[in-house]
């Protein structure tokens, strides 16, 4: 059983409010059965409860971190990443950033500014010596924050346009892999109340930028997971190998995307 100084009570207008019943976390997973023990029980309560007490905020790493340590993505070593971006004033001035837990996607596939880099790309295949899904097999969490005042039915929006993002890399064909999408917004802080509560709400015809930071930071945080990934070896030494970007920036700049 966890302590009772785990239990956090609703805050509204900087004050505790108990009686307004209990909300369940939400738990994302990701399956990384090739590099990891899944079958071994490894994580013990007292791990979570140092998760807790670690808990920050501010930037975070990422790469091989948290519960990215034993992802693969498009078959290269995958992980966590992040990406944001902040709106023009004639746009509304907002902020929207994304985390992205990357296990996803099948190598055939896998190409940057539309240039495909299958069979450009030499060497760093993966090496597995146990079961192996079907190639492409995986998931993709992806949670999107902002501070624009965006309403549930909005937000659920905002997820829709998360497939461009993951799509402008060539993921998003498989069938086996199981994408999970949120997205939150932290306008409008008092909107949860037990009595009558004003909020503030963007109108839809100004939330297409939204859609396009939604898609381009969620590309971009997928390809900050690739360039930070490196290589791992887990069980039985099956091994992802890291992207190798010498290989990829000499790629873009042959087709004239980067110098």
């Amino acid at each position: 059983m966890i302590d009772n100084k785990y239990y956090y009570p609703l805050i509204v207008d900087g004050r505790p409010i108990d009686g307004v019943g209990y909300f369940y976390p939400t738990v994302g997973e990701t399956w990384d059965g090739i590099l990891n023990d899944t079958n071994g029980f490894h994580v013990e309560p007292r791990h979570v409860l140092e998760a807790l007490e670690d808990a920050r905020s501010g930037s975070i790493k990422e790469g091989n971190v948290g519960g990215g340590t034993g992802m693969q993505c498009h078959q290269f070593k995958g992980g966590t990443g992040t990406a944001s971006r902040v709106l023009t004033k004639e746009e509304g001035g907002f902020t929207l950033g994304v985390l992205v837990q990357a296990n996803h996607g099948f190598r055939p596939f896998f190409e940057i500014m539309g240039i495909s880099m299958a069979d450009l790309i030499k060497g760093a295949d993966p090496v597995i010596n146990t079961f192996e899904p079907k190639p492409g097999t995986g998931s993709i969490i992806v949670v999107i924050a902002t501070d624009a005042p965006l309403l549930p039915w909005q937000l659920s929006k905002l997820c829709k346009r998360v497939p461009i993002g993951i799509g402008k890399l060539g993921s998003g064909y498989e069938n086996g892999s199981g994408d999970i999408f949120l997205a939150f917004s932290t306008a409008n802080e008092n909107a949860y109340t037990t009595e009558i509560s004003d909020v503030k709400l963007l109108g839809d015809d100004m939330i297409d930028p939204l859609y396009r930071a939604v898609a381009e930071a969620v590309e971009e945080a997928i390809l900050n997971v690739l360039f930070q990934a490196e290589t791992m070896t887990g069980r039985e030494f099956n091994t992802f190998y890291e992207l190798p970007q010498d290989q990829v920036m000499s790629i873009l700049r042959k087709h004239g995307k980067a110098k």
